[in-house]
């Protein structure tokens, strides 16, 4: 279970899209699975090697990590940042739409969560002041800044988007970015999506 977790995290970095930049030192955290997501607090941020929870609890159901999904924005020529965003799902609904639709609507439901994901994500970088912090006590804690900044930023960007999402297909998600595959840029972004290169 542990290596499929390092190969699913393993190839959502090597599809990740490539900033020719100078970066912010990445050392920070994952989130903890039962924090409910609505903040982030210093407790709720343990060791930067952690793999992503396989669980979460939304609106007291167990949603299960279903895709890991890379992002990147740019908030201007210089500032961005990119990422990896987790894409949890309630099992039990994912079987109900099988049974009744087929799995070939799954297809659509990825597409409608990349492009509500991007959007938010975009949102949530304009959002985010991803300016050098002069008060900051070195790059770990500039770092840590920008992540629960951005995540915060992130998650309410993405919220009405999930909800109508879940309104017109029935399938409870929710998407969470993963703070350890956060890079940031400050000195120059061409952070794009795959789709849009080609």
């Amino acid at each position: 279970m542990k290596a499929s977790i390092q190969i699913l995290i393993s190839m959502a970095f090597m599809v990740l899209t490539a900033c020719a930049t100078q970066e912010v030192k990445q050392d920070t955290a994952a989130i903890s699975a039962t924090d409910q997501l609505s903040a982030i607090t210093d407790e709720s941020l343990p060791s930067s090697g952690q793999n992503p929870p396989m669980t979460l609890i939304k609106d007291d159901q167990t949603l299960n990590l279903v895709r890991i999904m890379d992002g990147g924005a740019c908030k201007n020529d210089f500032q961005g940042a990119k990422g990896a965003f987790l894409v949890y799902a309630d099992q039990a609904d994912i079987e109900r739409i099988k049974s009744e639709k087929g799995p070939q609507i799954f297809n659509d439901f990825e597409n409608k969560i990349q492009n509500l994901s991007t959007e938010a994500f975009q949102e949530a970088i304009d959002a985010t002041n991803l300016a050098e912090d002069p008060f900051s006590l070195g790059a770990d804690e500039a770092q840590e800044k920008l992540a629960k900044q951005l995540f915060n930023n992130f998650r309410n960007s993405v919220a009405d988007a999930v909800k109508l999402f879940q309104q017109e297909t029935t399938l409870t998600i929710d998407v969470v970015p993963f703070i350890p595959s956060f890079i940031f840029y400050q000195q120059g972004c061409e952070a794009t999506y795959p789709e849009q290169e080609n």
